[in-house]
């Protein structure tokens, strides 16, 4: 019995650990990781490190379960998501939706009494942005996805103002590298679940256009603009050319399956891209920091 019991404990904390999107938070702080690293100069205050990766990581894992709850009628009928823990019934809504305040709440205010006032307002701003605007907004509007990138490339600007306390001009910069790299992100899924989305009664783009045009002319152009984007570290002094060049690899790589997917429309290369794109970001988060430039 005891065992049994046990099983199902941990069955119900691994429904609620899949509540918090942990794919996304995982991407989440990697970038927060990143831009706090580069504004530490490569020699980070660690504790404050912790302090920032866990109020940031409850905002985002928050957000994700409260994204859970809103949607959960719309998860039912969509094949991809009928198995999450609310559809499926294994977790009750008001028990996500406690979770979900509970730790966006606390991501808040962690950040506010543990890293600094700065860090937690924008912290508060992008968890608005995310469930107040562009979660209710994909039910109403192909431009979700544009409107969503916004509070999705904060967490570099996170990071960055947990160490300095304000926005510079290399904060908003890792915000642009995130912002292009998000589109052809979620463009790609968009495309691969367009007949799921169209179930659920989201208007993605792919299900507005159902031709796909207007999904890969965006999807190619964010890639090709993400390119000189993510190069500009170098140019500004931030890294030095190891990055440089790795950025440039991996810009190129990603503009091919877009490039590949717009001339050969297909699920397969829609995949491809996706995951080039969960390739993408932590690669180039990771010689950010190899080679992030310090002070002589």
């Amino acid at each position: 019995m005891q065992s049994a019991a046990l099983k199902i404990e941990k069955s119900k904390l691994a429904d609620f650990w899949d509540l918090t999107k942990p794919g996304i938070t995982f991407l989440v702080v990697i970038t927060a990781l990143a831009a706090f690293y580069i504004a530490s100069y490569g020699s980070p205050n660690i504790v404050l490190l912790l302090h920032a990766l866990l109020g940031i990581g409850f905002i985002s894992g928050g957000g994700g379960a409260l994204n859970h709850y809103i949607e959960r009628q719309q998860d039912m009928v969509m094949n991809r998501t009928r198995n999450r823990p609310i559809p499926s019934g294994r977790i009750h809504p008001v028990e996500a939706l406690i979770f979900g305040i509970g730790l966006s709440v606390t991501g808040i205010v962690y950040l506010f009494l543990a890293v600094n006032f700065v860090t937690a307002l924008l912290g508060a701003m992008t968890w608005v942005g995310y469930i107040a605007v562009y979660t209710p907004l994909k039910k109403v509007s192909p431009h979700s996805t544009l409107i969503g990138a916004f509070p999705g490339a904060m967490p570099p600007v996170l990071g960055w103002t947990a160490v300095t306390g304000t926005i510079s001009a290399e904060a908003i910069l890792l915000f642009a590298i995130v912002f292009f790299w998000q589109m052809p992100h979620f463009l790609g899924i968009a495309w691969m679940y367009r007949k799921d989305y169209e179930r659920g009664g989201f208007p993605m783009l792919p299900v507005a256009h159902p031709d796909g045009k207007s999904t890969f002319r965006m999807i190619v152009i964010y890639c090709t603009g993400l390119i000189p984007v993510s190069l500009f570290p170098t140019i500004m002094g931030i890294t030095g050319y190891i990055y440089f060049l790795a950025a440039l690899v991996c810009g190129i790589a990603f503009l091919y399956f877009a490039v590949r997917l717009a001339l050969e429309p297909s699920n397969m290369h829609a995949k491809y891209l996706v995951l080039a794109s969960v390739f993408h970001l932590p690669v180039v988060m990771t010689f950010l920091m190899i080679d992030a430039v310090r002070p002589v």
